[in-house]
């Protein structure tokens, strides 16, 4: 069982065998937790195995969206939609460039999110920010090294942050309001002596 990280209070609990069976077997990450119980490590090992060659983007695609639907019962749906626009992995491949190499600036952060955001190369139904921030964090974030990285920015942390933070609607944010968020996120991190990823946790959980 993986560790959780700190600020993580529990893994998020899912049903394998239904998530398995609603999505292509090509898709499902080797190792990922038989028992359901997710945690964010187990996550960012299928993306460390993406960034070394080792997965695939659809693999890498299914670990994040199974911790991030959860047990939320249309989740298997939704992610077989997502994957079945993207058969080879292309599209998330592309929007994963700028962040997948050496520790991503924020001009490599704004493009990959831009990119998300593409109908042309890389959009992906039923993958808006408050899912493909997740894929970024996970894809994107280095622990230890401070400074600005990439956090999700979904409903329940938009509701969450000051106004300080620089997020100023519930959904369909910016690129530019994602950043300010970062930064924030950054500065909070720096002052508290914690990791970036852990302020976003205490604002989840209200600390």
């Amino acid at each position: 069982m993986q560790k959780p990280l700190p600020g993580e209070q529990s893994p998020v609990i899912v049903q394998v065998d239904r998530w398995r069976a609603g999505l292509p077997p090509d898709a499902w990450p080797d190792g990922f937790p038989p028992s359901g119980d997710v945690w964010r490590r187990d996550v960012f090992a299928v993306a460390d195995a993406y960034r070394a060659g080792s997965a695939s983007p659809r693999q890498l695609l299914t670990a994040v969206l199974v911790w991030g639907y959860g047990a939320i019962g249309y989740g298997p749906w939704r992610a077989a939609r997502s994957l079945a626009a993207d058969p080879e992995g292309k599209r998330l491949a592309y929007a994963l460039e700028e962040v997948s190499a050496s520790a991503p600036d924020e001009d490599a952060l704004r493009t990959a999110y831009r990119r998300f955001r593409d109908p042309d190369h890389a959009r992906l139904p039923w993958l808006g920010p408050g899912l493909f921030t997740k894929v970024l964090y996970f894809v994107g974030y280095r622990r230890e090294v401070g400074g600005v990285q990439p956090l999700i920015l979904d409903r329940v942390v938009a509701s969450r942050l000051p106004d300080e933070a620089g997020v100023g609607r519930v959904s369909g944010w910016l690129s530019e309001e994602w950043l300010a968020y970062l930064r924030w996120a950054a500065e909070q991190a720096q002052a508290r002596g914690i990791e970036p990823d852990a302020v976003e946790m205490a604002v989840v959980n209200d600390r």
